[in-house]
């Protein structure tokens, strides 16, 4: 059994079909994932994300939709239907042509021509500015290439999630206690906000890709992730049992430029530090 197998199988997020063999919850991904294809444009390659701002974006795409992808996957192993399989490719493989910089830190909105098929506008709409490095945006790509590859193998896609993973931890701005700041490039950094929520996705998506590297590589990885899980376990994150809306962590950024979601719980957030931890528990 190759680690990308292996890694796959012991996931303990995987579907709940597997978990409780009900072949009812089927139905809800299958239609979910076939609602998902129906916002991807053959010839644009990718899965449109935002129907708003139409004077400003005629095809939208977030580097948030990586994340979406693993539905199709899971799709795609529930059905065999090479449909879902190539949605999420083509869209990878788009986005990692459009979406990064040299850098490869990632732009949050990457708007195409719908005529051309080409980019016409890269900005950072949730960001400091268009050319900043929005926190949670590259901890989605992180996440969202990491598990691309582990359900492809191409070289690829690993590449990209060692390069996204080494650009968020040695950069300059980011914290000794790993907990980045909402915007790396933020021009008030030190005294603006750390966004949990990045933190929670990206120690999750670490602590995988850990499994699928060298051992240098792996070493630092896991550091990392058990530096940002010990950091978010503390009283400046972890909230009071009964207090923060029972949500378990604080701290968390939506959207600062727009004054929304300022320092506050988010799910996602939560949700990610559960999975972070149920993985590193499992190392």
């Amino acid at each position: 059994m190759n680690k990308i197998q292996k890694t796959y199988l012991c996931r303990p997020d995987i579907s709940t079909v597997r978990l409780t063999k009900e072949e009812a919850y089927k139905d809800v991904i299958l239609t979910a994932a076939h609602s998902a294809t129906k916002r991807y444009n053959e010839h644009i390659g990718l899965i449109r994300s935002w129907d708003f701002n139409r004077d400003r974006w005629q095809y939208p795409v977030i580097i948030d939709n990586m994340m979406n992808l693993e539905l199709l996957m899971r799709a795609f192993h529930l059905t065999g239907d090479s449909l879902y399989y190539h949605v999420a490719v083509t869209h990878s493989d788009n986005t990692l042509k459009h979406h990064f910089r040299p850098d490869h830190s990632s732009y949050h909105v990457v708007s195409y021509d719908t005529i051309t098929g080409l980019p016409h506008a890269k900005q950072t709409h949730q960001g400091a500015s268009d050319e900043s490095i929005w926190s949670r945006g590259q901890a989605w790509g992180l996440y969202g290439y990491t598990l691309m590859y582990r359900e492809t193998g191409y070289e690829r896609y690993l590449n990209q999630a060692v390069n996204i993973a080494n650009l968020l931890i040695d950069h300059p701005n980011m914290p000794e206690d790993m907990i980045p700041f909402w915007d790396y490039l933020s021009p008030d950094i030190p005294d603006t906000n750390r966004d949990a929520s990045a933190a929670a996705i990206m120690a999750s998506a670490l602590i995988e890709l850990s499994g699928f590297v060298d051992p240098t590589l792996q070493a630092k990885y896991i550091a990392v992730a058990e530096t940002q899980l010990r950091t978010l376990s503390t009283p400046e994150y972890l909230a009071e049992p009964g207090t923060n809306g029972f949500f378990i962590l604080k701290r968390g950024v939506g959207h600062l430029p727009a004054n929304s979601e300022v320092d506050v719980p988010l799910t996602y957030a939560d949700y990610y530090f559960v999975e972070a931890l149920i993985r590193f528990k499992n190392l």
